[in-house]
């Protein structure tokens, strides 16, 4: 399946004016958001952006006032002083400065991963059973509702915060308190034996396009917070399927982030279950990594796209329709 994509409308670095690279802030993904915006800080300014540094929505509010400010690349990851959660979207949207990635809905709605798998369900997008834990349910009573082996999780946090894999009654208990130490509420969600694979959605004049997708082999068990960022002995596959297969899950990957309200950028995890080959959607990173071990500069640079190229796209879509983006 070929991938054509336009190039890029822009190529005076000026006309993107004073870009705060906003990182870091204090949600649970604060260090691998400073990595992450390092990194997309160093790739603007070698392409001659006026790109600047900014740790956290305070400090952005602040240079917004002192008047320093045209637009904001936003690299935050997570919520509760991440990026992620749509209360960054509505300040920006409030004092009309433009910013990368998705809007006030999209992001709300991606970071509530109970309630994304609400939307896809009501569109018939396949997603793994779950059940919403509330406080003082029976943890036991909702795994075997479900049947284990189960996932628990946190609803809305990211990076692999929080989540345990538990294939017997002993070990729910341990994985709920775990859980519970980040607010919000709580998931249990079938767990899918298979393949874990991922989508990264790149949205140009054109309309938003699935790149190939990167099938994800960890060395343990599973593929979790150490895998995601520390390990090297990780391998991604890129592209992770082939034929009427990559051509699927790239189709369900755009309907997700779509049905989702998601714009400009993105990335959706997708598990693919080994004994029938079914896809089911898990969620949508609106802000995705940026770092060495991140996804979407992988599958970008199957295409043909380097990470300079990539942040470039990206801070691309906050200049409006004509970019491929919105108004502020």
């Amino acid at each position: 399946m070929s991938i054509d994509i336009v190039p890029p409308r822009i190529s005076d670095p000026a006309v993107f004016g004073r870009v705060a690279v906003l990182m870091g802030g204090t949600s649970a993904e604060r260090e691998v958001s400073l990595d992450s915006g390092r990194n997309v800080l160093e790739a603007l300014r070698a392409r001659g952006v006026e790109a600047f540094a900014v740790d956290g929505i305070p400090a952005l509010v602040e240079a917004i006032r002192g008047g320093d400010v045209d637009r904001v690349f936003n690299i935050l990851h997570g919520n509760k002083g991440g990026g992620e959660d749509g209360v960054l979207q509505g300040l920006l949207e409030a004092l009309r400065v433009p910013y990368t990635g998705s809007d006030v809905l999209g992001s709300a709605l991606s970071m509530d991963k109970i309630r994304t798998k609400q939307v896809w369900l009501s569109l018939g997008l396949p997603t793994p059973r779950y059940v919403r834990l509330g406080k003082g349910d029976d943890v036991h009573v909702a795994a075997r509702e479900l049947g284990l082996p189960v996932i628990v999780k946190p609803s809305c946090e990211g990076s692999s915060v929080g989540v345990s894999r538990v294939h017997d009654d002993a070990g729910l208990e341990q994985a709920l308190e775990l859980a519970a130490r980040y607010p919000g509420e709580l998931l249990m969600e079938q767990l899918i034996t298979g393949d874990e694979l991922t989508v990264a959605v790149l949205g140009t004049t054109d309309g938003h396009h699935a790149l190939p997708s990167i099938r994800i082999v960890p060395k343990g068990e599973w593929y979790d917070y150490n895998a995601k960022y520390i390990a090297e002995d990780t391998q991604y596959l890129c592209p992770g399927l082939d034929g009427e297969a990559e051509a699927e899950i790239r189709r369900i990957a755009v309907e997700a982030f779509n049905a989702a309200g998601c714009t400009g950028w993105g990335r959706v995890d997708v598990m693919r279950d080994r004994a029938s080959g079914k896809f089911y959607l898990l969620e949508v990173n609106t802000a995705p990594g940026m770092t060495s071990h991140s996804l979407v500069p992988k599958a970008a640079r199957e295409v043909g796209i380097g990470f300079e190229e990539l942040c470039w796209r990206v801070l691309e879509s906050s200049l409006g329709p004509d970019a491929g983006g919105r108004d502020a």
